[in-house]
Formats: structure tokens, sequence, C-alpha cells
């Protein structure tokens, strides 16, 4: 098996974000958190449970929230992979309406005009609000402007954000389940049934997409794993190959972005509100 690694850059806006870039070699297999959406610049790009079962080609696919998985994006000139928090409003209704059986197929017609407009952002625009508005419109069109027929609770959406403002800082139950006005043992509970996860790899996940806002801005990714609350780099490491079958020293960031399209630009067309983002420059 190759060496993996990769060029690109991450994007982030409430809810979710992408990683998108160039792949070398196959990612070993790992499970997340988020909802995954992958696709390649054109045909390509394959997934399998386990290392023992054959290859599946997709031209593009959704995987469910704690899944395991490896893929193979080698045969495709670049990929783009968003990530979308199951306990969102996207996620509800992505899960009910395509992920009932493992890993699902993303239907040409829904990929052939978003899919082209976010490489295009990356490739010719490249900014942050670019990235991140072509990304939105990924999850609206599989979305198709429907609602979950069960929405989020509201004290678990409290107790998520009070752990997003917080992830410099150490993060205990009791704190969190404070947050939300409910006992440690309801809340844990509760934490469980409605995302899917337990809150200590919630905690990891929301950590790990920390490091990479920091790296997009510059930093490196042992100051990136402090400030985002991991022990030191070796945690930060151990969690990536976990969550996402190689360390974080595997992707490299291909140059900086804009936060704004260059003045006069042509854009993508967008049927939603654009996503604002932070100056980005990257450390060379």
């Amino acid at each position: 098996m190759s060496t993996v690694g990769g060029t690109g850059h991450f994007v982030a806006w409430e809810g979710g974000c992408v990683l998108i870039g160039r792949n070398v070699g196959v990612i070993p297999v790992h499970a997340h958190y988020a909802i995954q959406i992958a696709f390649g610049s054109e045909r390509g790009v394959r997934f399998r449970t386990h290392e023992r079962e054959a290859w599946t080609e997709y031209g593009g696919a959704i995987i469910p929230s704690r899944q395991p998985h490896t893929m193979d994006a080698t045969a495709v000139r670049a990929n783009a992979v968003l990530f979308v928090e199951p306990e969102t409003r996207e996620g509800r209704t992505i899960t009910e309406r395509y992920l009932q059986g493992g890993i699902a197929p993303l239907a040409d017609e829904v990929l052939a005009d978003v899919g082209p407009a976010l490489f295009g952002a990356w490739e010719e625009q490249r900014s942050v609000r670019a990235i991140a508005d072509a990304g939105q419109r990924v999850v609206r069109a599989l979305t198709g402007g429907m609602a979950p027929s069960v929405v989020s609770d509201e004290r678990i959406q409290r107790g998520i954000a009070y752990i997003k403002a917080h992830l410099d800082a150490p993060l205990t139950l009791d704190a969190v389940a404070a947050e939300a006005c409910l006992s440690p043992s309801r809340f844990r509970h509760l934490f469980v049934e409605e995302t899917g996860t337990a809150l200590r790899p919630y905690i990891l996940w929301r950590r790990f997409l920390r490091v990479w806002e920091l790296v997009m801005a510059g930093e490196s990714l042992s100051t990136a794993a402090h400030q985002a609350g991991f022990a030191d780099a070796a945690h930060l490491t151990r969690t990536s190959r976990t969550m996402f079958g190689f360390p974080p020293s595997a992707i490299r960031i291909a140059g900086s972005l804009a936060a704004e399209p260059a003045a006069g630009e042509r854009q993508p067309m967008s049927r939603g509100a654009q996503a604002s983002g932070a100056p980005i420059t990257t450390r060379r």
C-alpha cells in the first residue's frame, strides 16, 4: 500500500466542513463522528468497509456517521470530502433520506451541478467564502429543502455550543451538563441518544476540527494541538489516525486562501446565503 499523503485546504462553516485537494495513497480503515460526502473531480473514488472487501467505485458516496471505511482517491485528479455533523438539521435529513443501509451512492444528477462548482471555487477563486458557499450548496442539494422528522434536543445544542466555545480549556461532563441544565447522568444518556456518540469522542472531534482551522491560519501542528486542547502532538496524531486513517502531518496545506473572491471575479451560482470566513494565511 502506498504512503498516505496529499495537498489541499480545510474550510469550515457552522455544522460542516470540507477537505479538498489531491491524495496520494489509500486511506486505511477508520471511522469518524460526522457524515461524510466524498467525490472526485471525475468518477473514480472507491470505498469499502473493511480491507477484505472488494472495492466499489463511485461518482460520489455518502458514508454514515461512525461507519468504518477505507477510501481510495488515487485515480482522480482531485477529491472533496465534506463532513456534516449528524445532530444538525442537515445531518438528520441526510441520514433519513439516504443512510439506512450503509454507504450510499451520490446520484450523478445531484453531483453534476454542485460538484464542478466546488472544484471550480477551490481551483479558480481560491477563497474561503467561495469554497464554503459551494460546499454548503452540495449539502443543500442532498437535503432537497426537506426538514428532518425529528429535531435535535435544544439542551444538547446548548451543551455543544458550550463545547465549541471552550475547546482550549478542560471540558468535563459536569460542566457541559450544567450548561444544559441536566444532571451529568441524564446529559450523558441524552447526548448519546441525540448524537449517536459519547461525549468524549465528540469533544475530540471538535478539537480536531479546531486544529485544522488553526493550521490553515498558519499555526504549526504542535501549537495548534495545544491551543485546541490536546495533551500534546502525539495525542493529536493518535486521534487523527483513529478518525481519519492518517496522521495530520500527511496533509500539506497547498498555499493560502483569500477570505473573499477577488473583486469582479465571477462566482458560482448560489441559491442560498453565502458563508463568511476569516482571512487565511499559510506559513512556509
